[in-house]
């Protein structure tokens, strides 16, 4: 098992970064994909016509969300994404733990190009 844990800027605002990360409509905007997510703790979430699937652990608006992302596996793999403001743009924080090591390389390219690099385009078109 492996960690990562990176900052990315993402030209918005906190609350409008939470908000692309927690509300369906926004993420369907940014990702073009099917999504089922409802920004409370306890529900199963779905990105990327269930490319990434698991379950909402904590939201704390504007600032805050963990979720446990499914893999097969014992040990669950928690996401943290803490935002920042950073003038008039928002520092975003990724912790991702205990991803398995052979879905490692493709994870960490996911979050750079995908997931993050997604999120980034929609702010900067």
């Amino acid at each position: 098992m492996k960690d990562f844990k990176k900052y990315y800027t993402i030209p918005a605002t906190p609350d409008e970064v939470y908000a692309a990360l927690t509300h369906e409509g926004t993420i369907q905007l940014w990702t073009g994909d099917k999504v089922t997510m409802q920004p409370i703790a306890g529900t199963e979430f779905s990105l990327w016509d269930d490319g990434i699937v698991g379950k909402n652990l904590e939201f704390e608006p504007g600032k805050k969300l963990v979720q446990q992302w499914y893999f097969d596996q014992e040990e669950p793999s928690i996401v943290t994404i803490k935002l920042h403001a950073d003038k008039q743009y928002t520092s975003m924080e990724v912790r991702h733990t205990n991803i398995p090591d052979d879905a490692y390389a493709d994870i960490v390219d996911g979050w750079d190009t995908e997931y993050v690099g997604s999120l980034i385009d929609f702010y900067t078109e």
